[in-house]
């Protein structure tokens, strides 16, 4: 019983230390800027009112 908690206890420390390891080999790539901003669009015109009917 001893051995299974003794084996159990250096997995779990074992997993740890693996989980918080700073060597781990992977890089990270830098997001490219977006040229330019993309410009508002015009507000629409609003509609002629119509002519007056006599």
């Amino acid at each position: 019983m001893k051995k299974l908690i003794l084996a159990s206890a250096s997995a779990i420390a074992l997993m740890g230390l693996a989980a918080c390891s700073d060597t781990d080999g992977t890089t990270t790539q830098a997001v490219p800027e977006q040229e330019a901003p993309m410009a508002a669009p015009e507000p629409a015109t609003p509609a002629p009112e119509p002519a007056p009917v006599d």
